[in-house]
């Protein structure tokens, strides 16, 4: 590790002219002993003292979004490795207090603290999924404040037991977040797009750094890819003769230990990877940084990713133009013809035999779109995807499929479909009648059209998704999905997704199937990218750019 590079440890709280100067501008990052000592939240949520008992009563009744993880103690960055839930902070109150006490009678866990009282009665959330494997709920990224999104700040209530760092004042937020596990945990390594200041309020935590000239020995996940920060190399079962680079990458690398009251400054495009003891609570701030008017050598491979990234999101919005209007179909008896049509309904009992339908009755979200109440559009939107799948997609196929349906099968599926294209000219939007029909779609009458073939035709959009979604139709869909996220309530996106992914045999083959395509579009483009911008002659992925 160069000299230049090593992180410093401050043993007074700096001014904010002194740690915009001497600390943010190095952009190397610093540890702050006794940063946060005295913030109310020090003492009041502190486990050992009665702060489960306290954020119960505060934000009890709040619902959050959970990772769970199938790897944990390990939580990975990429959507394939865990899913986001939303979960009672009341019920992870639930599961810290019975680590407690686990940890007190010598059952498991090494948090060593008085008991703070009994686990008090059945909450109004049964808990009893998570029991069997508390360890895998982790509350990550939890907004207290966002200024990117206020109505996801679901934990503004703690905002006044912490108090912004006076160093902080002049700095443009986006925003605070809370992380606590109840079981030892374990992040992947990645960085993050903004400056940090990681603040331990209680339990302990281990963080290892890299700078970001470490990336090749990292191996970066695909700049097209969904988690294009988060290092590829696994943290358990690491094989050198897969990651060699890898082997080395402790010579980059430092370590710190936080304590409670400490606080930890890491600049944007640093990799770190972080362990936390059990009951471990932290507050994080991020902000804009201002790197680009002062960048330095080992800033070049993170800027060089991000402009690559920039260019490959331009050349996207290339290829999908404009939304255009939607014609008025000629007919306002879509909905009866879809209603009436036998064959399209034998159809879809035929690609339904291969396995039973889902019993979602009583799902508001459901009842709502029948095909009665259609409008005009939605039903000449839902009548002509309908016919596209009954026309391309034989029910033996279907029924193949869902024998084969796990991630990795479907991760193959689009490699080979990917392998098949040539260019960016295989992606075009008016040659995809699919992507088409949902890219003319405003948002809220496609997510009409989507509930109603839920509803009414599970299994013909199990075959949209796993048979006729092509690269450019799943990009397509996902930014369709992020339109319907900004009009709809938190509430209402957590029961759309459920009520969508809940209606397929296997969920997350479906998930896979969308986010594979979305990746296999960026990659061309990537590919085309690099063509046009650098000359590059591509003869497949290059590992670590």
């Amino acid at each position: 590790m160069e000299e230049a590079l090593r992180i410093r440890r401050e043993e007074e709280v700096p001014s904010a002219k002194d740690f915009t100067a001497r600390i943010e501008s190095r952009n190397i990052p610093a540890v702050i002993n006794g940063c946060v000592k005295d913030w109310e939240a020090v003492s009041k949520w502190n486990p050992s003292n009665g702060g489960l008992d306290y954020l119960q009563e505060r934000v009890g009744l709040c619902v959050v979004e959970a990772m769970l993880s199938g790897f944990a103690p390990v939580f990975y960055g990429d959507l394939r490795s865990h899913e986001r839930v939303p979960l009672p902070f009341s019920v992870f109150i639930r599961l810290c207090k019975q680590r407690m006490h686990h940890a007190e009678d010598g059952s498991g866990g090494c948090f060593e603290s008085e008991r703070t009282g009994q686990l008090g009665p059945e909450p109004e959330h049964d808990c009893k999924p998570y029991e069997d494997a508390p360890q895998q709920i982790y509350l990550a990224q939890v907004p207290i404040i966002s200024n990117e999104n206020e109505e996801s700040a679901q934990l503004e209530t703690l905002r006044e037991d912490i108090q912004m760092p006076s160093f902080l004042q002049d700095k443009s937020l986006i925003s605070i977040n809370l992380w606590m596990n109840n079981s030892q945990a374990r992040s992947s390594t990645h960085y993050d797009p903004h400056h940090n200041l990681l603040c331990v309020v209680s339990g302990c935590k281990q963080v290892i750094l890299w700078p970001p000239s470490a990336t090749p020995v990292l191996y970066p996940m695909p700049i097209y890819g969904e988690a294009s920060n988060h290092s590829s190399v696994p943290l358990e079962n690491l094989d050198f003769s897969k990651y060699p680079r890898a082997e080395c990458s402790m010579e980059y690398s430092q370590k710190v230990i936080l304590h409670v009251g400490d606080a930890l400054f890491i600049p944007e495009g640093w990799f770190h990877q972080v362990d936390s003891d059990d009951l471990t609570i932290a507050v994080n701030f991020w902000w804009q940084s201002k790197i680009m008017s002062c960048m330095s050598e080992h800033m070049d491979a993170y800027y060089l990713r991000i402009l690559l990234r920039r260019m490959t999101v331009r050349e996207m919005n290339k290829v999908l133009p404009k939304a255009s209007s939607v014609e008025m179909p000629s007919t306002k008896k879509l909905a009866r013809k879809l209603l009436d049509n036998e064959q399209l309904d034998h159809n879809d009992k035929n690609l339904d035999q291969a396995s039973e339908r889902k019993d979602l009755e009583g799902n508001e979200l459901k009842q709502e779109n029948t095909l009665h109440k259609l409008e005009p559009v939605a039903a000449h939107a839902l009548h002509e995807l309908i016919s596209l799948v009954h026309s391309h997609v034989n029910p033996a196929d279907q029924r193949q499929s869902e024998q084969s349906t796990s991630a990795a099968d479907s991760a193959i599926s689009m490699k080979d479909k990917g392998n098949k294209v040539s260019g960016l000219d295989a992606f075009r939007l008016e040659d995809d009648p699919v992507a088409n029909i949902i890219w003319t779609l405003p948002p809220c009458t496609l997510q009409c059209v989507l509930l109603t073939l839920v509803k009414h035709f599970p299994r013909t959009l199990e075959a949209l998704i796993l048979h006729m979604l092509t690269p450019v139709g799943a990009e397509v869909l996902t930014r369709k999905f992020e339109e319907m996220d900004e009009l709809n309530t938190m509430q209402d996106r957590n029961r759309f997704y459920q009520v969508f992914y809940e209606s397929f045999n296997d969920q997350f083959a479906a998930m896979d199937a969308i986010l594979n395509g979305k990746e296999l579009f960026a990659l061309q483009v990537y590919k085309n990218v690099l063509d046009k911008n650098i000359g590059v002659d591509w003869g497949g992925p290059k590992p670590g750019v």
